[in-house]
């Protein structure tokens, strides 16, 4: 599974991950990406094949049920919420990247579908 981590989550993290052996991305690396609309991510998500992960349901959730409403698949949402992940914590960056990696060790399939992630 690739993903690209939505622009609240540290390019860290994505290094971590990639340190490991994943392929991640944040959006925080991508210029053409930094500070545009969620629409404009997740539609660069699906060109890549990869899942987004980010704490922003309220805008991603309604995106990805336009694809499926459509008769199309999406590459899957990773969702996180500030409470699990309070971003405000210095410990939160190796803790999401701790729960992202067991994630990808797994075999969880994402496609057109969601993951809480704990």
């Amino acid at each position: 599974m690739k993903i690209l981590l939505d622009e609240m989550w540290s390019p860290v993290i994505a290094a971590q991950l990639r340190q490991r052996g994943h392929d991640v991305v944040a959006v925080g690396e991508r210029p053409e990406l930094r500070g545009r609309p969620d629409s404009l991510i997740f539609a660069a998500a699906q060109t890549e094949e990869r899942a987004v992960v980010t704490e922003n349901a309220i805008d991603y959730r309604p995106l990805a049920a336009a694809l499926v409403s459509q008769g199309l698949r999406h590459t899957g949402l990773i969702l996180t919420s500030n409470r699990r992940f309070p971003r405000h914590d210095a410990r939160t960056a190796g803790r999401l990247t701790n729960a992202l990696h067991e994630l990808l060790t797994t075999d969880l399939e994402l496609s057109s579908s969601e993951y809480w992630l704990s």
